[in-house]
């Protein structure tokens, strides 16, 4: 299906010049190009329009979670009938294998992954291997290790119905693709075999899939709700893919391990030479340990550190990563469109992530805890990302070094659809005096001030416990307010923002983690404290995209709270007042008066929750289309019921038990009287 953008605006102000300069540019085979747009003046939307003219599969690369999200929000919005994916580090929590020599210290590696983003990072590969209307949008954990889409494609197979297969090869084959059986509920990745029935739930999807086999034939195949036990639909075939990206056959996991021994053998003497006999027996242990499990269940903790083996490259090749499941041409070049937004942060966090990691990975191999081909589960370097991406769009407000000594085409969107400045910025003092409260005493008249206009409030910090202690000491003074940093696990630093949005909230203190690409149209004033504190938070390219935050909203302003005028305050100052001077210009003589953004308040995690309120709703409307009552659909899950105990699915049969009982409350609530669905 070809990309076809849904929106009831078309281009304005300056995003028709600038979507004609990125076609023409590409067209004309440039490999980077910058687009240049302030903040509030519809970056996304012009990047949506160059991707429905080159329809081409894309990667949206954001620096941060909550950035990803929002920015998958919109393109689901803008492309509906297309497939939008967020693929982020599945990791809430996340400690790394680290050893610290100093004091003899080892840390073992410590995750908590969170199920629902491991979902839709499998929902992203599979859609990417099945379709190439695509656009995923990720954070920049898509340059880890990931497994080969060769491999992960190839295990996977094809179901049909009417297909002859033996139910006993089914769950065998089941297995062989990572899936877990079990006798109770069906969850993501797993599967339950009762009678002629196969459940198993997908690991990219929330439903349950039904295979019905009599006389090894698949005789029906059915999608059902997981949580009403309601048929959704009958289908004639289903793909089924592994429920881990890392997959490998029999034969290769056997030749990989032998290569790991050979590395063993090859790294024992290597330490032994060098006199390091508790390294060498440190390594020896662990490691045939490890060699032990993986012969035995298929995997073992910190199989990722064999991965090279697995995957059979050489030593120093580039993983596979999130880039290696996107399509190639003919001659293997990239041919994909890649959207770095927020890139003058983005692109230096791509840059650092291996030396980082390189680094922890050396005391490991050094004192025996890994072997050296740990080195190879990494991160890419900068540029092998760079070899991998082809065609590239970096977007941002305050272009980095990077953009202007690479890039090879700019184009520049300054004026805003809506017709909105940039906001008014006033510097005022730190320090209390008798007849000045201080910055804390002041923000909290100026915030009160801006509530009382039914506006939102955002006050950044320098630090998480600045952040916490203003966020307590407002609570205390009345005001709704929540404190937002890195610290808070990733669905809830979104939730914390949309409530924001909906007034749950009145002001939200934060740290770096609200400067770029939060769409809040609601916030109408920004509080920056310690504003002449020079340094990376307080630089000109931090203060102009802080600033950018108050510029969705017809009556945002900024206050710095400074006590002296550093030269990034002024040169971030020029540059918001020039690009000010040139929006108010062009409104004055189009006649355009600034209108707030209305933007629908939606966050990503909308279609991730599911909870026991919306089960219980949905059993009581399930089956009642005006032509049943709820009496009759009892009488019909009673049978069901009863059919699952002779066919001993005592899980299907405690479900509909349920299901019945609520069904039953109902009744009961309406005074016992069959209750009809109305028909309109």
């Amino acid at each position: 299906m070809a990309f076809k953008i849904h929106s009831q605006y078309e281009p304005a102000g300056d995003q028709p010049k600038a979507i004609e300069q990125i076609i023409e540019a590409f067209e004309a085979g440039k490999e980077k190009v910058t687009l240049l747009g302030v903040t509030g003046s519809g970056k996304t939307f012009t990047v949506a329009n160059v991707i429905q003219s080159l329809q081409k599969p894309t990667l949206v690369i954001a620096h941060n979670k909550t950035l990803a999200a929002q920015l998958a929000s919109e393109y689901q919005e803008f492309f509906p009938e297309n497939a939008v994916h967020y693929f982020v580090s599945y990791y809430d929590y996340y400690q790394p294998e680290a050893y610290m020599p100093g004091s003899d210290t080892y840390i073992e590696k410590e995750a908590q992954i969170n199920a629902e983003i491991d979902r839709l990072r499998h929902a992203s590969t599979q859609a990417l291997l099945t379709r190439k209307d695509v656009i995923i949008v990720a954070s920049v954990s898509c340059i880890y290790g990931l497994g080969s889409p060769d491999e992960y494609e190839k295990t996977n197979f094809k179901v049909l119905k009417g297909d002859k297969i033996p139910r006993n090869d089914f769950i065998r084959r089941l297995i062989q693709l990572y899936y877990q059986r079990t006798l109770g509920n069906v969850g993501s990745g797993s599967f339950r075999a009762t009678g002629t029935y196969i459940d198993f739930m997908p690991v990219s999807e929330t439903f349950t899939v039904r295979f019905t086999i009599e006389g090894d034939v698949v005789q029906s195949i059915q999608i059902i709700d997981s949580i009403t036990r309601k048929i959704l639909e009958e289908r004639d075939f289903f793909f089924i893919f592994p429920a881990k990206h890392f997959v490998t056959t029999k034969e290769e996991l056997e030749r990989a391990v032998k290569d790991i021994e050979h590395e063993l053998d090859i790294r024992l003497k290597q330490l032994d030479a060098e006199g390091k006999i508790l390294e060498a027996e440190r390594l020896k242990r662990r490691t045939r340990y490890d060699i032990a499990m993986i012969r035995e269940t298929g995997y073992c903790n910190g199989i990722e550190n064999y991965s090279r083996h697995f995957s059979g490259k050489k030593p120093g090749e580039a993983p596979d990563s999130l880039l290696s499941y996107f399509p190639k041409k003919a001659d293997g070049s990239p041919d994909y469109l890649t959207v770095i937004d927020e890139s003058h942060i983005t692109v230096s966090q791509i840059g650092a992530m291996y030396a980082g990691d390189r680094s922890r990975k050396e005391t490991l191999v050094e004192h025996g805890f890994r072997l050296p081909s740990a080195f190879d589960n990494r991160p890419m370097k900068f540029d092998e990302f760079e070899g991998k991406t082809g065609q590239t769009l970096y977007t941002t407000a305050t272009p980095g070094k990077y953009e202007k000594e690479h890039g090879d085409a700019i184009a520049e969107q300054v004026i805003r659809p809506t017709g909105l400045v940039d906001p008014l910025i006033e510097v005022k003092p730190i320090t209390s005096t008798e007849s000045y409260p201080g910055q804390v005493g002041d923000f909290i008249i100026e915030a009160q001030k801006t509530i009382d206009a039914g506006e939102r409030v955002i006050a950044t910090t320098l630090t998480k416990k600045m952040s916490e202690d203003l966020s307590e000491y407002l609570e205390g003074k009345g005001f709704k307010t929540k404190y937002l940093h890195s610290e808070i696990l990733t669905i809830e630093r979104i939730e914390i923002l949309t409530a924001l949005r909906r007034g749950e909230y009145d002001i939200i203190v934060g740290v770096n983690l609200l400067r770029e690409g939060i769409d809040m149209p609601e916030v109408s004033l920004i509080a920056i404290f310690d504003a002449d504190k020079e340094g990376f938070l307080r630089s000109e390219t931090s203060l102009v995209q802080t600033i950018g935050r108050a510029a969705r909203n017809v009556n945002g302003r900024v206050i710095l709270y400074a006590d002296e005028m550093t030269r990034s305050m002024t040169s971030a100052i020029s540059e918001t007042n020039r690009r000010r001077d040139i929006q108010l210009a062009h409104n004055k003589k189009n006649g355009i008066t600034p209108q707030t953004i209305k933007s629908r308040i939606k966050d990503i995690t909308e279609h991730l929750k599911k909870g026991h309120a919306k089960a219980v709703h949905e059993l009581v409307k399930i089956d009642l289309d005006g032509s049943k009552d709820i009496k009759v659909v009892i009488k019909e899950k009673k049978k069901l019921m009863e059919e699952s105990v002779k066919e001993l699915d005592f899980e299907t049969a405690a479900l509909l038990r349920d299901e019945i009982f609520a069904l039953e409350d109902h009744v009961a609530k309406a005074g016992g009287k069959p209750v009809k669905k109305k028909k309109k």
